[in-house]
């Protein structure tokens, strides 16, 4: 898909096959509406005193308007006007593009982003366009024997003034970038866990390193992984027939600059199916444990984005990937690992895997001396208790880290809330026969699995974000989110600056 600028002054005499404009609660319409409907003699307007309320996720087509060349002009809802920020903004750039996908329109033009919104810019709001474009763009075709062709919006144009174009243009190349990180991730994500193994994972990121010129990727296999002595991430992968796979995937950018305080590093569960082991999960729904990958997925789809603006910082990232199943070979409760830190665990359920899979990684990233370190997991149920599907959970030991995320994630609506680490929570992983116990109960389970995590990453600036309440929809729309790439990203662009 190709996102451009169209800056013609005479919006009416733009020949494109939809033009989207803004209309407000009760009736109001936005500069861009009334534009339009000063060229139709008013049928803007009559149309919507006659049916139009401007709500938000609405919109009305009308075809044909006298002296406008468009040849559907789409009214999309806005909401109330002294309501409208960015979420409204980049919800009703989303209603537009999904429209034209659904009528397989081949071009569009969007004078939404003309609208002034408080706490946005024009380049903000060009890049939640092409993020919202492209995600309504993404279809999973991969395991249909006779997929429906995809609907093609080869082209999406900003409105905008002449003298405003390079900004939205800087805007809509980012979004795009964002949007195709967000795809890559929801498609490995929603790939079956038969195809997207840790084989296939690694295979992505060499993959990855071929399209990308500023990437470079090494994959470790079972007998290197042993002699790092993981023995944690080791034992969750014991009980699979699939092999483990600890990818490394650097972004090293082409003006070769050298940061003072060393590479940022991105950490990502990869578990690309998670049956709990021994301690069995429920039958139902377990389905959705294909994407307990997520985590990963992300780390990926953040790495494609980086690597296609060739941000000017170097970034690594690091995926531990394996199968948790149940075998005579797998983990049991009561059983005691050794991890690559040296510091032993009990493990108490072995459906609390994820920290011993990430706990490993997390000490094999301190050989990078690194910036930063985030990890990203869908790592506990206890989180969606917390904070349901709307923000992921933010655990860190770095105030400035925590508050640079946060921010992140507010200019991208890809939200985070952050969850409280105290030391005193560190007392329910107490165990008599390890260093640790590998969960602290049913009280805090978020809290203390990012407590558990926080003794591996002492080295180093850290965070971790728990997107088990917001990597995947259940239910009917059952799917990959894509999240947290768009705030990963925009962080990263963010340290850049």
């Amino acid at each position: 898909m190709e996102f451009s600028t169209q800056t013609s002054a005479s919006l009416h005499q733009i020949k494109t096959a939809a033009l989207g404009v803004g209309v407000f609660a009760e009736g109001i319409l936005s500069p861009a509406a009334e534009l339009i409907d000063r060229a139709s003699n008013g049928a803007v307007s009559a149309a919507v005193k006659a049916e139009f309320k401007g709500k938000p996720n609405t919109h009305l087509v009308l075809r044909n308007l006298p002296g406008v060349k468009a040849e559907r002009i789409i009214l999309v809802g806005l909401g109330a006007q002294e309501e409208y920020k960015a979420a409204t903004h980049t919800q009703a750039q989303a209603c537009l593009a999904s429209y034209c996908l659904k009528a397989d329109l081949k071009e569009a033009v969007s004078a939404l982003a003309s609208i002034d919104c408080k706490g946005t810019t024009l380049r903000s709001r060009a890049q939640d366009a092409a993020v919202a474009v492209c995600r309504a763009s993404y279809r999973y075709t991969a395991t249909f024997s006779k997929p429906e062709p995809a609907p093609q919006l080869s082209q999406f144009l900003l409105w905008t003034a002449r003298t405003q174009a390079s900004e939205a243009k800087a805007g809509l190349e980012q979004g795009q970038a964002i949007g195709n990180g967000v795809n890559l991730t929801r498609l490995l994500a929603d790939l079956p866990g038969n195809i997207c193994t840790p084989t296939y994972l690694g295979k992505t990121a060499k993959q990855l390193a071929k399209e990308f010129k500023t990437l470079k990727a090494e994959v470790l296999e079972r007998k290197q992984i042993e002699a790092l002595k993981m023995g944690s991430f080791l034992s969750v992968a014991k009980g699979s027939d699939e092999p483990p796979a600890f990818i490394v995937l650097r972004h090293t950018p082409s003006t070769k600059t050298k940061h003072e305080d060393g590479p940022i590093v991105l950490v990502g569960k990869g578990l690309t199916f998670d049956s709990g082991g021994i301690s069995i999960k429920p039958a139902g729904n377990m389905d959705e444990m294909k994407y307990d990958m997520g985590g990963a997925a992300s780390v990926l789809g953040t790495m494609r984005a980086i690597a296609e603006l060739n941000i000017d910082r170097e970034v690594i990232a690091v995926v531990a990937s394996c199968e948790n199943m149940p075998s005579g070979r797998a983990n049991k409760p009561g059983d005691v690992v050794t991890s690559m830190s040296g510091q032993t665990i009990e493990i108490l359920n072995t459906d609390a895997e994820g920290r011993l899979v990430l706990c490993d990684a997390l000490t094999y990233v301190e050989r990078f001396k690194p910036a930063a370190v985030i990890d990203m997991a869908t790592l506990t149920g206890a989180c969606v208790v917390a904070l349901g599907h709307v923000n992921s959970g933010l655990f860190s030991t770095d105030d400035a880290l925590a508050d640079e995320l946060l921010q992140a994630g507010k200019q991208t609506g890809d939200t985070a809330w952050r969850m409280p680490m105290d030391d005193a929570y560190q007392e329910q992983l107490r165990s008599n026969f390890a260093d640790m116990a590998n969960i602290g109960g049913p009280p805090a389970g978020s809290v203390t699995a990012a407590c558990f995590l926080a003794r591996f990453a002492k080295a180093y600036r850290w965070a971790h974000l728990d997107i088990a309440g917001t990597a995947w929809r259940g239910g009917k729309d059952k799917g990959a989110t894509g999240r947290p790439v768009p705030m990963l990203v925009q962080y990263l662009l963010n340290q850049c600056r």
